[in-house]
């Protein structure tokens, strides 16, 4: 009879133990989908991919820095340029939103609702690092950063020379030419001269004579 009572005593407690338990523990289905998408964002909502991260070009080339961004979230993409000292935005837009480029690049740069971007006529100073930055409307973000290399074209280095001396080869003749004229006149100058003083020394041997 004792052992049935101090089993029946216990059994009440762990009765009331899982009730205050229970009672502790949320059961509403919102709760463990917040929790769940907690746990999404925190391990990365945000993904940028790229095929390639480093880029070579030419002088009056395009180059496209391709990515593809995915979000959980509303989210914003920035573009900066970075060289040495120097550290400029290029745009910034939100995609089926609003694209704002600012006015260095206005007219050289594509922008993409997957966070690619586009940068035409390349010019020397262009050469350096690419920084794209995606910003979710909750504040986290993810930045990806390219370095693009920027060659001078050998062959309009070639063509200047060959048109520089084109130039130089055409005065050299100009001036040639300009001499051999000068020479000839100055030949005939010297002949008519000397034409008009022959009959002079001739009348003066004849009054000689």
């Amino acid at each position: 009879m004792f052992l049935a009572a101090y089993v029946l005593t216990h059994t009440s407690c762990l009765t009331s133990f899982t009730r205050c338990v229970t009672a502790r523990v949320p059961t509403s289905p919102g709760f463990f989908l917040q929790q769940a998408s907690a746990s999404a964002y925190t391990a990365g909502a945000i993904s940028i991919h790229s095929p390639q991260r480093s880029l070579t070009k030419s002088v009056q080339d395009d180059v496209f820095f391709s990515v593809d961004v995915t979000s959980s979230g509303v989210h914003t993409i920035q573009w900066t340029f970075m060289s040495g000292a120097v550290s400029r935005t290029i745009g910034t837009w939100q995609p089926g939103v609003y694209t704002n480029i600012t006015v260095d690049y206005l007219s050289r740069v594509q922008a993409f609702d997957n966070g690619s971007m586009g940068l035409s006529d390349l010019r020397l100073q262009d050469a350096g690092f690419y920084v794209v930055t995606v910003t979710e409307s909750a504040g986290s973000s993810k930045d990806a950063g390219f370095v693009l290399k920027v060659n001078e074209v050998l062959y309009e280095d070639l063509q200047y020379l060959a048109v520089s001396a084109l130039v130089l080869a055409c005065l050299a003749g100009l001036l040639m030419l300009a001499m051999w004229l000068l020479d000839k006149a100055y030949r005939k100058i010297v002949a008519w001269r000397r034409r008009k003083q022959m009959p002079e020394a001739d009348a003066t041997e004849l009054q000689r004579l």
